[in-house]
């Protein structure tokens, strides 16, 4: 008999009540706003003062370097919450929203898998309630009101040529990429170069992720910098007098989304900034709410520790002014195997098959990128927790070659099967995670507020990545010190990179060391409060494959979706 999918496995779940959800986090009826039977966001207003409750243990979920496909870290993350309640303990998880961009394309949604899951992943992945719409609306609106602002006359002086605020829309399409707006007769516009990029990509997403109260969304939508003058002074949403409206449109969006697991955990589902040139973690306000309504609140960053997990500590948790208790890098013995550089791994297509066969040696000679991520987390003061997202094709050989690296380096282990068993697989995860928690934190930054900027991005590349140093083009250097001037040099560093390399060239497997970090270009979210330099070519814009989900996304005979995965 066949394992069932994804969606077979959700859709004969058993859902219960969202009230009854509610109630295991103490969260009052009133304070649910429901979106039909399953989906409710969460009124932070009817809650009261929730500072006073107690406070429950940060686990930030993580993982060794990816390969395309992807290892399993919102799966684990599901897992484990649900495993809380295996042990007597209250587990609260917290997780972005799926983009409709990949969940159409190759890589599919974000929900989870097997038994491991947010319910209903249906609703999760198609819309869910609206908040990447009205990201998108107001991202599109200040779009609207710049070019109007040019074609009143421009009072501001912004040049044609250092506009930087795009268009976005939720839908993988290349051709919108690089655009020539303004086209046709006077009342059409002004001419320009423009073009869009993918919603999780937008600085407003980003906000609303950083964002840590309404009133603290409205300021930041107002320091968005939507282009610069001749010269080089920034141009910001406020000046522009659009701020006002785009946090009126994202009044509801500024709220959490609670669901469920396939377990009935509880599950906030709030925000979905890209991994790549943006923080890729949930938000700052669902965390601050639930670390206040259970024991363990598990959150979940995007890519691997170098990317997602350093976002998350020198990033979110310095605008949350939360220190994590303890940190699960989920490894996989497949993608350790192709850090050897053994093997070629393709999205969309089959593992080669010699990667299938019973090999240690194939392991241990990617497992440098393992124990450099372990490295990652310890450096900020955090405890690790290595968590083994086992295959049914794995073997005990191969998971002892991760076990002894990462207890080498005084890190915890769990071989997991949640995918399969759903929480009862992650147990042992489960009472690993309580017991780092025990330890005494010792949380740090990677480097002080008032650091210069290349000193931040220099800190990085050498600390987390293991570059010999930084070189900067010539376009790069302007940008920094036009940002410098600007005042933005008191941010803290997003590096937009490959996520398929600890380094920046997504070639260079295991744990690359003494290589150069170019930076190309360096950007400013001024708005959600980072300066992203840019290393190598980053889409912010996917494209659909040959064979996208969309062609298989349909209604069955019987009404239902099918075709989701």
């Amino acid at each position: 008999m066949s394992f069932p999918t994804d969606l077979e496995i959700a859709q004969q779940a058993s859902i219960a009540p969202l009230a009854d959800i509610a109630s295991q986090i103490d969260v009052p009826t009133q304070a649910l706003e429901m979106y039909g039977r399953h989906v409710a966001k969460i009124d932070l207003t009817a809650l009261g003062d929730i500072s006073k409750k107690a406070r429950g243990k940060y686990v930030v979920v993580t993982a060794i370097t990816p390969t395309p496909l992807g290892e399993g870290k919102t799966t684990t993350s599901v897992g484990l919450a649900q495993a809380m309640k295996h042990i007597g303990k209250r587990g609260l998880l917290a997780l972005r929203q799926p983009s409709m961009g990949p969940t159409f394309g190759i890589k599919g949604g974000a929900a989870g898998g097997g038994y491991s899951q947010v319910i209903p992943m249906e609703i999760l992945n198609l819309h869910l309630t609206g908040d990447f719409h009205a990201v998108t609306a107001a991202h599109n609106l200040l779009a609207a009101m710049v070019d109007n602002h040019l074609h009143q006359g421009n009072e501001l002086g912004l040049d044609l040529n250092k506009i930087t605020w795009r268009r976005v829309l939720d839908v993988n399409d290349r051709a919108l990429r690089n655009i020539v707006i303004g086209l046709g007769g006077e009342q059409d516009g002004v001419e320009r170069a423009s073009g869009f990029d993918i919603t999780a990509a937008s600085e407003v997403m980003a906000i609303l992720a950083l964002a840590t109260s309404v009133q603290d969304l409205r300021r930041r939508l107002g320091r968005i910098v939507v282009g610069y003058t001749s010269q080089n002074e920034a141009v910001t949403a406020e000046q522009i007098g659009c701020a006002g409206a785009m946090a009126v449109i994202l009044q509801d969006a500024v709220k959490p989304n609670l669901m469920q697991t396939l377990e009935n955990t509880p599950a906030l589902i709030h925000a979905g900034p890209f991994g790549n040139i943006a923080t890729g973690n949930s938000s700052v306000i669902a965390d601050k709410l639930g670390i206040h309504l259970c024991d363990y609140l598990i959150t979940e960053a995007g890519f691997g520790a170098d990317m997602g997990a350093e976002r998350f500590f020198n990033i979110k948790c310095r605008v949350s002014g939360m220190a994590p208790d303890a940190a699960v890098l989920v490894a996989t013995v497949r993608a350790l195997k192709a850090h050897s550089g053994r093997y070629k791994v393709v999205a969309g297509k089959p593992l080669p098959p010699e990667m299938l066969q019973e090999n240690p040696s194939d392991v241990e000679a990617g497992i440098s990128n393992l124990i450099k991520q372990i490295e990652n987390v310890k450096v900020h003061g955090v405890s690790p927790v290595v968590a083994i997202n086992a295959f049914p094709g794995d073997f005990a050989s191969e998971h002892q070659v991760i076990k002894d690296a990462a207890e080498a380096l005084g890190a915890r282990v769990a071989v997991c099967t949640h995918f399969a068993d759903g929480g009862e697989g992650a147990i042992d995860l489960a009472h690993a995670v309580v017991a780092a928690c025990e330890e005494k934190s010792d949380f740090q930054f990677l480097y002080p507020d008032d650091a210069p900027l290349k000193e931040k991005i220099e800190a990085i590349a050498t600390t987390i990545y293991g570059a010999a140093k930084v070189e900067y083009s010539e376009m790069a250097n302007e940008q920094l010190a036009m940002f410098e001037l600007n005042g933005f040099g008191v941010l803290p560093i997003c590096v937009a990179k490959t996520h398929l390399s600890i380094s920046g060239d997504p070639a260079l497997k295991g744990a690359p060391m003494g290589h150069t970090l170019n930076v190309r270009e360096v950007r400013a979210s001024v708005g959600a409060g980072f300066v992203y330099p840019i290393c190598g070519e980053m889409r912010t814009m996917p494209g659909l494959g040959s064979a996208p989900a969309a062609l298989k996304i349909d209604f069955g005979p019987d009404g239902r979706i099918v075709g989701l995965f």
